[in-house]
């Protein structure tokens, strides 16, 4: 185990930073976030672990900044960063923030790992407020981006307006969309549907707030999240929330139902095999675990915030995020995407 004492030097190439890696953030911390990080730095990736040496336990000559409090599950978000100042979470953001890593992960405490960043990387000049970016799966098809998908439980319109510019980005940088389509999410599919937020929200990109580089196709229905209807669907980060939430739930319970069914008596052992050999692909596509983490759009600094029950494997492919981000530079076109732009009510809030 070698440990970090001084920053490394800031004319290091952000791609070959180190990803710094929260090792007791999760509910599977500190002993699946270590093997991740140990698999990826296996595999060639720059590994940072942040957090207690001593509850790490092995961690393969890996290098380690120390950090001697965690910030737990239940602990309020706000009041953790400001009391716990050298928790794993703030050690890693301040890693980002001060050049020692190029990009950070967490699987701890979602409000709080937000509130780490936002507060040590600070906003990119012209955001009103950050986005959580979660992949939604699409089986056979490409996946949808959904943001706002928790930090923002209340919105004005103009902040769904610079989600959709950021979302754009994102799904361009990450999927590889040349021009993504982006739906706001309501309750129909007509105009004049949903509430107050929704309808100012649409009349504002309709109306080309958003810039000629975002394709707003209109309303989209919560039906819509898990198809090829959009490729970026905004909304606010309490009904983003608990769509995502809905859609987790339904799928463990239909895959579970599924399972059920071909180990029932009576089902022959040829046609459960040919079921299941069809069905663990689908199941693979749709684990969370495989699109590593939601990025949280924004903030100065890449921030990867993955799954509470993440494991090794979530691990190794946030890491793939994170590194991805960096090389492609998701931070600067973000960046570029808001510059010049009229900035949103709230911006200073």
């Amino acid at each position: 185990m070698a440990a970090v004492s001084s920053p490394r030097s800031i004319l290091t190439p952000a791609s070959e930073l180190p990803v710094a890696v929260d090792a007791m953030g999760g509910d599977r911390a500190p002993g699946e976030i270590v093997a991740g990080a140990r698999a990826a730095a296996e595999a060639g990736a720059p590994i940072l672990l942040v957090g207690d040496p001593g509850r790490m336990g092995d961690t393969g000559g890996l290098d380690v900044l120390a950090a001697s409090e965690v910030v737990e599950m239940h602990d309020d978000p706000a009041r953790a960063v400001r009391s716990k100042k050298d928790s794993s979470l703030i050690r890693a953001a301040e890693a980002v923030r001060d050049g020692r890593a190029g990009a950070m992960i967490s699987a701890g405490n979602t409000g709080a790992a937000m509130a780490s960043a936002l507060f040590r990387m600070g906003r990119i000049k012209g955001v009103a407020r950050p986005a959580i970016a979660t992949i939604i799966p699409v089986p056979g098809s490409t996946p949808t981006v959904l943001l706002d998908a928790g930090a923002n439980a209340e919105c004005l319109a103009a902040w769904l307006v610079q989600f959709a510019q950021m979302g754009s980005v994102f799904a361009r940088v990450r999927l590889g969309i040349a021009n993504p389509r982006v739906g706001l999410l309501s309750i129909g599919e007509e105009p004049g549907k949903g509430n107050l937020l929704v309808k100012e929200a649409h009349a504002l990109l309709a109306g080309g707030r958003a810039g000629p580089a975002v394709d707003f196709i209109g309303n989209v229905e919560g039906r819509d999240v898990m198809s090829d209807a959009a490729d970026v669907i905004v909304t606010d980060g309490f009904t983003g929330n608990v769509v995502l939430k809905t859609l987790e739930g339904s799928m463990k319970f239909a895959m579970g139902a599924v399972l059920d069914a071909i180990r029932a008596d009576g089902v022959p052992e040829d046609a459960a095999a040919a079921l299941l050999g069809r069905l663990l692909p689908l199941a693979g596509e749709l684990d969370p675990d495989s699109y590593g983490g939601a990025v949280l759009l924004g903030v100065d600094g890449v921030c990867i915030i993955s799954h509470g029950s993440s494991s090794a494997r979530a691990v190794i492919n946030a890491v793939e995020v994170g590194r991805r981000a960096v090389a492609d530079d998701l931070v600067g076109q973000l960046r570029q995407a808001v510059s010049g732009a009229e900035a949103p009510a709230g911006a200073a809030g």
